[in-house]
This record gives structure tokens, sequence and C-alpha cells, in this order.
């Protein structure tokens, strides 16, 4: 498949060094606040949520929901969730998805104590194919969940709505507020060795 916009991790600086050999892709994924309003074409959102679809789950339940919203109105919408803060820079993401777990089993109907875990998988594949057309993606759990609730017209009692995602290209990071300027670039990781211990 051919990079849409640019190729993954071009378009901004990246010090970033892994520990052992992985794919750059993994190395160029980080979550920036900067974003070009420019919209993103629906078919380039479907293939997102394409990747997404074929995400692992327990028992196959795949008990993710995505609703997104890229026009002015859903746009308005979906921001009027987001807490003050995320809306300082994400009202520029020509794109905003929240990403919602389904509570139970839709076998049994019984509690999805995996439901999390599952989705967290979905957003990474969302992520990820994002970077390989150029694209990034910054999930975000600072939202109102009532107001949340509301705007997205869903059952709290059959979704729990996991977190909120703005998608886009690179923007100008001098577009931000100082002290989030300041912040405006691709974190470290542990090392391996803190996370991965042999027994």
């Amino acid at each position: 498949m051919d990079t849409l916009f640019n190729d993954p991790g071009r378009s901004v600086p990246n010090e970033r060094r892994p520990d052992n050999p992985v794919d750059p892709l993994f190395v160029h994924r980080w979550s920036p606040r900067a974003f070009d309003p420019t919209p993103i074409p629906e078919n380039i959102l479907l293939t997102l949520f394409e990747a997404a679809r074929w995400a692992p789950s327990a028992r196959n339940e795949q008990p993710w929901l995505f609703l997104y919203a890229s026009d002015e109105n859903g746009l308005a919408a979906y921001r009027s969730a987001l807490v003050e803060f995320n809306q300082t820079w994400a009202n520029t993401a020509p794109v905003l998805v929240y990403l919602l777990a389904r509570r139970n089993t839709q076998h049994n109907n019984q509690p999805n104590d995996w439901a999390a875990f599952d989705c967290g998988a979905a957003w990474m594949a969302l992520a990820m194919q994002a970077r390989q057309f150029g694209l990034y993606s910054h999930a975000m759990g600072g939202f109102d969940p009532d107001r949340a609730y509301d705007v997205l017209g869903v059952d709290r009692a059959e979704f729990r709505i996991m977190c909120a995602i703005a998608i886009g290209r690179y923007g100008d990071p001098d577009s931000l507020p100082d002290e989030i300027r300041a912040r405006e670039h691709p974190n470290e990781r542990k090392p391996v060795t803190e996370i991965a211990i042999k027994a």
C-alpha cells in the first residue's frame, strides 16, 4: 500500500533509538498535539477502521465500536465533550473518534473482562495503519463522560467509552500554546530490561 501523505516518521524530527531491531513504524508512532485541519478522505478513514477490524479479541467478541466525526457539525459536537485542555489542541484535528467497549459478551450477555484489553489492540491497529499513511493519531482520556454519552447517544449500560482519538496530518507546532508546544516531541520509553524479565 502506498503512503498517502509522507513516509512514516519523516514529517517530525524523531531522535528515538530502539534497544533492539524493530520496524521503524513502531518507533515513529507517537501522539502529537499539532494537527493540520485539512480533511482526510473517507476512504482513508475506512482503511483505518478496517485495520482495527482485524485486531484479535477474546472469543472473537470484537467488543469495540468506533464512532467518528469528520464534518464540522459532527466535529463541533464531539469536541464539546473533551476537557478544556484537550480542546485547546484537538480542535484543529480533522477527525475525532470515540472508542467504545461493549460491557457484556454477545454470546451470553455476561460481563466481558477482556473488552478493554481488546479495544486497546484495535486502537493500536488503527494507530499503526494511520502511520502507514503518514497520519498521526492521539488517544486521550480527557473527556467529560456524561457529556460524551449525551453527544454520542449511546447507552452507558451497554458501552463504556474508552477514549477519544484525534487523527490527522501533522500540523504546525508553533500554533500550540507555549506550555503545550514545549511537550511537542516523541517521548522516550523504558528500556526493554524493565518491561520484559526472563524467568
